[in-house]
């Protein structure tokens, strides 16, 4: 009788835990389920680690934090995020070392409106325990001059000294890549090969920056947007132009409304895929 209370209660704890609804699931490149463990563990190993997110998804933010910290705790760690434009290194230097404070750094640096939120408590890890956070993107207004300006060529008319925010002249460009030529389907009688190439001056100034700050035996984790990284493009095909020897990994955030099977377009975009219920309130 005993033996058969508790297989009963076994069973019922059982259908508790799977009758919860869980906001997110950890998918590899394959589609198949991973624990949070298996993808550190995985990912604490490389030389670095492109987050792909979404801007407003809280699962994403969240897993940041703590994928930050985690690696923080076995690894000598740099950060770096798309968010902070490559200029307003400076000012994020001066906040990192304590020079100036918060109210200061948001009235010297364009922040995005939901950095408070979403990214101030990465940058004030860095800070908390000195390390480095690089500010990766290009200044909007050179990725603008691109786009307006018909394409690379545009930037020829910038001085030297406003060179050293972006990728170094001539930018490498591919087209071809799926996610280019998906991205100008996407945008339909909007796109122009123009706009595609103001995309392919943020990866490659990302990628740029990325690799100026790297050192070697430490994981860089970057923070991005996911179109930045999916598919294996993007930052990565412009780091892994220039050091491909390097060990690179990548996490993807989708949302979809069933989390327990990842869809097949979602397999292979990245090596791990968080995907996030999409009734998942956001951040904004």
């Amino acid at each position: 009788m005993k033996k058969t209370l508790l297989i009963l209660a076994f069973i019922l704890n059982l259908f508790t835990i799977t009758a919860q609804k869980e906001p997110y699931v950890i998918y590899n490149a394959k589609g198949k389920k991973v624990s949070y463990k298996k993808m550190l563990k995985t990912l604490e190993k490389k030389d670095m680690v492109l987050f792909g997110e979404l801007h407003n998804n809280p699962i994403a933010h969240w897993l940041q934090y703590e994928l930050t910290a985690d690696f923080h705790d076995k690894r000598r760690l740099i950060l770096g995020a798309e968010m902070i434009e490559a200029d307003n290194q400076k000012e994020l230097n001066d906040y990192l070392t304590g020079k100036i404070d918060y109210k200061a750094l948001d009235s010297t640096a364009r922040l995005w409106n939901n950095h408070k939120t979403d990214y101030a408590p990465l940058v004030d890890f860095a800070k908390d325990n000195n390390l480095v956070f690089v500010a990766t993107n290009v200044p909007r207004r050179y990725a603008s001059l691109v786009y307006k300006g018909g394409g690379f060529n545009a930037l020829d008319t910038i001085s030297d000294s406003e060179k050293a925010w972006i990728a170094p002249l001539p930018i490498a460009y591919d087209a071809e890549l799926p996610g280019y030529k998906k991205m100008l389907e996407m945008m339909g009688a909007h796109a122009t090969p123009s706009l595609v190439m103001a995309q392919a001056l943020k990866d490659a100034t990302m990628a740029h920056f990325i690799l100026q700050n790297y050192k070697e035996g430490t994981l860089f984790l970057h923070f991005n947007g996911a179109y930045h990284s999916n598919d294996y493009e993007g930052i990565l095909w412009y780091l892994q132009l220039q050091r491909p020897q390097l060990n690179y990994g990548t996490i993807s955030t989708v949302m979809q409304e069933n989390v327990q099977r990842l869809q097949e377009e979602n397999h292979h975009i990245a090596d791990f895929i968080i995907c996030v219920d999409q009734n998942m309130t956001a951040t904004y």
